[in-house]
């Protein structure tokens, strides 16, 4: 794959409460990925940029919520992909280290 394209796919960590909890028991966590990333590219890029062995790959789409502003008028959010990623037994993502 591109190296460029690496850099493009994933746009950042997920981080909410559930993922907390995926990533401390399943090894699992969450990222927001580009909306046309395929399974393969998202592999491949979390394997590379954070050089570790990806077990099992999940990939959904999250509808945007409508949300009112204080005058009433409705807006909605922007469509979005989110992928969860199972790493094998020994590897692990530290985000703070990243950077």
């Amino acid at each position: 794959m591109n190296v460029e394209r690496l850099y493009t796919v994933i746009l950042g960590p997920h981080v909410s409460e559930k993922t907390t909890l995926l990533g401390e028991a399943n090894n699992q966590y969450a990222f927001k990925v580009a909306i046309d990333a395929r399974k393969l590219e998202i592999k491949e890029a979390v394997e590379t940029l954070f050089n570790v062995v990806v077990a099992d790959l999940q990939v959904l789409n999250v509808k945007g919520k409508t949300k009112r502003n204080a005058k009433g008028k409705i807006r909605r959010r922007s469509n979005w992909k989110k992928a969860y990623v199972k790493l094998e037994a020994g590897h692990e993502i530290d985000f703070a280290d990243i950077g």
